[in-house]
This record gives structure tokens, sequence and C-alpha cells, in this order.
């Protein structure tokens, strides 16, 4: 397997410091009272990831530690596959800081580890199939840990969609609902300001809606809640009425349901179960005894 490339600086320092200070004040707001039985001293501690798996999100366990004065060293690369029990770092720094540091970062790595290993599944299925579209991912994340998800998702392989609602102009059917409007106007108002930069989609519930929305203006349909053999037909009458707008099947679509969304004429599939429903991986913190670095 070719190493992943590494995707850590799409993530911005200030971000993954800010982050980190707030997921230690929630889980620390007042004093570490166990903090006292281990003081200062240096700690050596191996981290371990016990269930299989793609591993995902050790730059967000290092801003982690970092904040409670403690570095990591790597040894295993983000994007690869772990098998139970893999050391995929080890941490150094006083004994209350990694410990401080510990369960956050935990938090963290089996959450993002979680949706990569989730995203990594379904793109597989996909390529098995010979498909050669995109999987994406959806914004039903969990609050606060959102740029954990989306990255996850990136490192898994799949694609994030919109972080967040700035990224696109997306009119969904509330959208459409609250407009008062007909489709095709409210679509082509929505142009004018998405204007040069901005991709505009129109989430659709009918062939009808979507050709409407297509020949409107739309860059991207989204054919949502449709059924397997209802969707392909639909995506079919778009494409050859409008061969350069792009085809989103969306809602409902499980890994287990995923190959009979696929299709020659779907473009991207998006799931939200690759951040809704992806079990988390199980890491744990190994402190090791001190080699004349202290007590630890």
């Amino acid at each position: 397997m070719d190493s992943p490339p590494d995707l850590s600086p799409l993530l911005p320092a200030p971000r993954l410091q800010a982050l980190a200070q707030a997921w230690l004040e929630e889980d620390a707001p007042g004093p570490d009272y166990a903090a006292l039985a281990v003081g200062q001293a240096l700690c050596r501690a191996q981290l371990l990831c016990k269930s299989p798996g793609v591993l995902a999100g050790l730059p967000f366990a290092e801003a982690v530690w970092a904040a409670t004065g403690c570095t990591v060293a790597r040894r295993a690369a983000e994007g690869q596959p772990v098998a139970p029990v893999a050391v995929v770092a080890e941490v150094r720094g006083p004994g209350a800081g990694v410990l401080l540091g510990e369960r956050v970062a935990l938090n963290c790595l089996g959450r993002c580890s979680g949706v990569a290993t989730a995203a990594a599944r379904a793109v597989r299925l996909a390529r098995a199939v010979g498909w050669p579209g995109t999987v994406a991912g959806t914004r039903k994340t969990t609050p606060g840990f959102r740029l954990v998800e989306k990255y996850g998702l990136l490192v898994g392989g799949a694609h994030p969609h919109r972080y967040g609602l700035a990224d696109a102009v997306m009119l969904k059917d509330n959208h459409l609902l609250a407009a008062g409007a007909p489709l095709a106007q409210v679509v082509r108002e929505a142009r004018q300001v998405a204007g040069f930069a901005l991709r505009l989609e129109v989430e659709c519930g009918s062939a009808a809606e979507a050709l409407e929305a297509a020949g409107a203006g739309a860059d991207i349909v989204m054919l949502d809640n449709f059924n397997p053999e209802t969707l392909q037909a639909a995506a079919a009458a778009v494409k050859a009425a409008h061969p350069g707008v792009t085809v989103e099947a969306s809602g409902g679509i499980s890994e287990a349901t995923l190959p009979r969304f696929l299709g020659p004429h779907v473009d991207v599939v998006s799931m939200g179960s690759l951040t809704q429903a992806a079990p988390a991986l199980d890491f744990s913190l190994r402190v090791l005894p001190g080699e004349g670095d202290g007590p630890c």
C-alpha cells in the first residue's frame, strides 16, 4: 500500500491550539487533584491502538499534549492500517501533563480514526465495483468536532463535502419552501448571488425537479432519498439533458446499501453515516517505567 499524503498542513496551527484549549477546559474546568499524586516528574508513555482500522488524528493529539507541556513522537503514519496492539506514538513530558491530556487526546484519535476507517471502507467498496466517482461525507458532524471528523474523511480517502455554509450555495427543500417562489426562479436568484466563485447545488426530490434545477443554472443536483432504481433513471435523464451538471446521490445510504446507489450517471455519493455512525477506534495510553527521567 502506498503511503498516504501528509494532510496535516491543512490544519491551521491557531485552530488546533484553540480546539485543544477548549477540549482541555471542558475536561478540566477546575483543579486536577489527581495530578498531585504524579507531580511534574518526567514521564514516558506509549500510545496504543487496540482495534483494527485506519490511523487518523495524530495532529489533534499532538496539539492537546503540546498544550500540557508534552511532546509526541510518531511511531506510525496516518492513513495507514493499524492492527491491535500497535504502538502509534510515544508521549514524553511532565507526568501531570501527560495524564491531563490523556483522555482528550484519546477521544480525538478514536473519533478521527473511526471516521477514517469508515471512509476507507466505503471508498474501497466503490472501487471494488469499478465506480470512479466521489464518496463524500456531509455536514452531519459532532458539534465541536467538525474539523476532526472532516479531516478523518480526507485521511480515509473520502471527500469532506462542505465544511460550512459559506463553501457553496446549497438550496435544500426547506430553502425552496421558505422562499415561496417557483424553483427555477429561486435557483436563478441564487445563481446571481453565488457569482463565479461558488458552486450552486440544489436538493431535488424528483427527476422533474432535478431537470428544472439544472436548466435554471444549478451546478450540482442532489437526488435526495431516491430508491436505487429511481435514482439511476433520474441521473440518466439529467446527464442526457445537461451533461456538465454534477449528479449527487444522498439520503439514507449506508455501507451495506452503497453499491446499489453507484452508477454510470452518478458522480458523487454523500453519506452522513460516515460521521454519524462510524464507531470509534479504541486507543489507550500506557505509562512506561522511567529511564532516568523520574519516578514514572
